[in-house]
């Protein structure tokens, strides 16, 4: 018995390869991150990747030099990491904050890499990462007028900016005044940076939506 041309399956868009039910569209690994990078808990966390290192190079400002760039280099990778998903959550261009990202994790890789180099060279990295991620980002928060709670991610970018200067300008005549140095605007910025998420979350709550419906600040 011929099947009636009304109960045959209709085939749309939706349906088709690549559609929106489509399983590709469902797990989109872009659309993945620019949710867990518009997240508060995302930039917290890259706060607190920012904040713990600080506190145990105050804790511990006796360890050797090899001990310091590894402990600088794992802490380049990680904000390098939570950059590269952070820059997913923008609308607006990518390209700088990608550019700070790769800067991270190349700094990390140095500082891995040859961890018994020289306190200046361990100051010129981390120097040069903190200059060039803070000029970025308070280029982004400047030009981002909509920006919730902009002031704060401007005054996080201006301390970047600060901490950078201060470590190229004063050289470190021994590990122990390196680590103390790294280790106060460490904490310095991680608690900026923990501000920033607090701030964000608190815009979210306000606005009434989810984490991933609002661009994310620019850090």
């Amino acid at each position: 018995m011929a099947t009636s041309q009304g109960s045959e399956p209709r085939v749309g868009p939706e349906d088709s390869v690549g559609g929106a039910s489509s399983p590709a569209a469902a797990i989109d690994p872009a659309d993945q991150l620019a949710r867990l990078g518009r997240s508060w808990v995302w930039l917290l966390g890259a706060a607190m990747a920012t904040l713990v290192p600080g506190i145990l190079a105050l804790v511990w400002p006796d360890v050797t030099l090899h001990a310091l760039a590894v402990l600088i280099g794992v802490y380049l990778l990680l904000i390098g990491a939570f950059r590269f998903v952070a820059v997913f959550g923008r609308d607006s261009d990518r390209v700088p904050g990608l550019i700070v990202a790769v800067l991270c994790v190349l700094g990390g890789v140095l500082c891995l890499r040859n961890p018994l180099q020289t306190i200046a060279a361990l100051s010129l990295i981390i120097g040069a990462v903190w200059l060039v991620s803070g000029i970025v980002t308070l280029h982004t928060a400047i030009a981002a007028k909509d920006m919730p709670h902009r002031g704060i991610v401007m005054a996080v970018a201006a301390l970047g900016i600060v901490a950078g200067i201060v470590v190229l300008a004063l050289p470190a005549e021994s590990a122990r005044t390196l680590t103390r140095l790294l280790g106060l605007w460490l904490v310095l910025l991680g608690l900026a940076e923990t501000a920033v998420a607090l701030a964000w979350r608190s815009a979210l709550r306000r606005s009434g939506i989810t984490g991933h419906e609002m661009s994310g600040p620019a850090i």
